[in-house]
């Protein structure tokens, strides 16, 4: 009888592991209209650990395509290219730039940016002090 109720239940959780595989998420990466000019080592450092969330050059992995990871994966995406996208950073006001590059570094030097959650997959975002110095003396230059 135990048995029965573990492989009952084994085997609904499996019926609902294969279920929400056909849940759609759309994985997107529009033209960039008027990407973010900026020296060599800064674009290198901002593709490394801001583009797959902030611009149309979204890298989409294998498992951004398995369900429940890929709901995370579009989510951050998603909410990222709302906040501010580099794909369209030149349409922003240089006002609407400043605020965010502060609001950027802010984050960064917090170690909220880029996630934790991220970086574990994607060793190469994480951010050194020598990174982080680089990214807040560009982002502090003088508009």
């Amino acid at each position: 009888m135990k048995k029965t109720r573990i492989l009952t239940f084994g085997s609904v959780l499996i019926l609902i592991a294969l279920a929400i595989q056909f849940i759609p998420v759309t994985r997107s990466n529009p033209p960039a209209t008027a990407d973010l000019a900026a020296p060599a080592e800064v674009k290198a450092i901002l593709k490394a650990s801001c583009y797959d969330c902030h611009s149309n050059e979204t890298e989409w992995p294998w498992y951004s395509r398995v369900a429940p990871v890929s709901w995370l994966v579009a989510s951050d995406t998603t909410n990222g290219r709302k906040k501010f996208n580099f794909s369209d950073w030149n349409t922003y006001p240089s006002g609407k730039q400043a605020a965010i590059l502060a609001h950027a570094v802010r984050e960064i030097r917090r170690g909220d940016m880029p996630p934790w959650y991220y970086t574990i997959k994607h060793g190469e975002a994480r951010l050194t002090p020598e990174k982080k110095a680089v990214l807040e003396a560009w982002a502090s230059r003088p508009q």
